[in-house]
């Protein structure tokens, strides 16, 4: 449960560090296992594809990714938690396991967004997990934000506007420390009355040049079990990784239930509910199946843009 002096905090900035949130044995460990399991799986094909030499096999987890990231095989997409923004197939990868999904709907979690939002809690589906390798071993080319440093923006911004009025928060937890050498989160503290920056679909989806005074930045190191909590109008980016090893998170969302997400074409579940709890979902395999019946319908139409901007707006030129 949070203090009131945390809940006053969070609404006047905009953003909270919660230290200590996910138990190491019982959350975190049993993650870190079902990737290194999931990461086995796929390397396992690239070596039978020829992408990779099979002597990988015995380095350890973070060694062979950052081997199959050089050789250019794309672990991210088979390991995220999301479909991708861009075109959907009926193969495209993605991951929902039952560690994943006991880190999502974990009590303590769940009663520190009910602090903040309300008992009736869906798990938004603007949701990703976040590999970070050493910015110096970056491909030239690299503009994910997932693998490589995020750009300021605004979480309200990278949603569709229904949801603009939708009671939420985003969670980013930290998987192991993130600290400012490693690339740590960066917020710029919520103004009074905050309103949604104009964004521009650049590199990455980011606030429109003019509009945010950078040099207020103040970063935020996380220790891992811990999380950051940030109101959807906080302007926040990412700072780059400069030390020789992975940064890993999650980022996810909660908010209240009947409100729209934001992206209303990939599925949600009801995570908490004191008013019906017969709705809450506790069986992660229906959770896969929800995200699994979404690619193939998805598969089939014309692409949906995840967020409203576009590259011809008046601020973006």
């Amino acid at each position: 449960m949070l203090t009131d002096k945390q809940k006053e905090s969070f609404h006047t900035n905009g953003y909270l560090v919660v230290e200590d949130v996910f138990d190491q044995e019982t959350i975190l460990e049993p993650v870190r296992k079902e990737y290194e399991n999931l990461l086995d799986e796929l390397v396992d094909g690239w070596i039978s594809e020829g992408k990779i030499a099979a002597s990988i096999k015995k380095e350890d987890f973070y060694t062979k990714l950052m081997h199959c990231y050089e050789a250019g095989c794309d672990w991210f997409q088979p390991m995220d938690i999301s479909l991708p923004g861009d075109e959907i197939s009926e193969n495209t990868p993605m991951h929902f396991g039952p560690a994943v999904f006991k880190l999502l709907t974990a009590d303590r979690l769940l009663d520190i967004v009910e602090d903040l939002i309300g008992p009736e809690i869906t798990s938004n589906p603007i949701q990703h997990v976040r590999l970070k390798p050493p910015a110096k071993r970056l491909h030239q080319d690299e503009v994910r934000p997932h693998i490589g440093n995020t750009a300021w923006h605004q979480d309200r911004g990278v949603a569709h506007d229904e949801a603009d009025a939708t009671d939420m928060v985003t969670v980013w937890c930290a998987v192991n420390d993130a600290t400012v050498s490693n690339g740590c989160l960066q917020v710029i503290p919520k103004k009074t009355e905050q309103s949604l920056l104009p964004h521009c679909p650049q590199r990455q989806t980011t606030i429109a040049d003019g509009f945010l005074e950078q040099s207020n930045a103040i970063p935020l190191p996380v220790k891992s079990g811990g999380i950051l909590i940030l109101h959807p109008l906080t302007p926040h980016a990412s700072l780059d990784n400069m030390t020789n090893k992975f940064r890993w998170s999650f980022d996810i969302r909660f908010n209240k239930t009947g409100q729209p997400t934001g992206r209303s074409h990939f599925p949600e579940f009801i995570a908490r509910s004191k008013a019906d709890p017969g709705q809450v979902l506790t069986d992660w395999k229906a959770w896969k199946k929800s995200w699994e019946e979404a690619r193939k319908k998805l598969s089939t139409q014309s692409h949906i843009p995840i967020h409203r901007w576009t590259s011809d707006a008046p601020f973006c030129a």
